[in-house]
């Protein structure tokens, strides 16, 4: 019978080490997954899942159960992902006369052609990573991660509704941004 994440927090809290370890094995694949999407570069994923990884660890005492241990760390990740988009912001400027270019090809690339889509995919991530780190956050766990609206919220911290309206302008402001792509 496996264990449970909350008695395995409860461990860890407790100080044992290997408690936690069995944590990070079993959402590592995830969060890493969720980091990616976030930042679109494997360093900068391995580095806000390691950061993550060692805030949930310090922090794992406060955990009281209230929400599951994985959307506990996603909230953590999440504000990892955050303070790391707002560092790398004007570092990370991206000429626009390279993302004109790079469109220019994948709109050029046939669509049922595997490059032509795989430059589509590569081209919506990018443009998700141009997103404000709220509305970022919101379209990947909703579009990327497959969240519901309730567990979105849960694992931001905020009211539904909040949820709904930051989603809907993520979604007018991307429309806009991907204009450029419709056939």
């Amino acid at each position: 019978m496996e264990i449970s994440d909350i008695d395995l927090a409860r461990a860890a809290a407790g100080g044992d080490a290997q408690a936690f370890h069995a944590l990070v094995d079993r959402h590592s694949a995830e969060m890493f997954r969720l980091a990616l999407s976030l930042c679109g570069k494997r360093a900068d994923a391995e580095d806000i899942c390691q950061e993550a990884f060692f805030g949930a660890f310090r922090g794992v005492h406060r955990f009281d159960g209230r929400s599951s241990f994985k959307t506990w760390l996603t909230r953590i990740l999440l504000r990892q992902a955050s303070k790391t988009w707002k560092k790398n912001k004007a570092r990370n400027a991206t000429s626009l006369d390279l993302v004109d270019e790079a469109g220019a090809r994948s709109r050029n690339a046939s669509p049922t052609s595997p490059v032509g889509s795989v430059d589509a995919s590569l081209d919506i991530l990018e443009v998700i990573q141009r997103l404000g780190p709220e509305h970022q956050q919101v379209v990947v766990l909703r579009e990327l991660q497959g969240m519901s609206y309730d567990q979105i919220a849960q694992t931001l911290g905020i009211p539904r509704g909040t949820v709904e309206s930051r989603l809907f302008r993520a979604r007018i402001e991307l429309r806009k941004l991907l204009k450029d792509y419709e056939p």
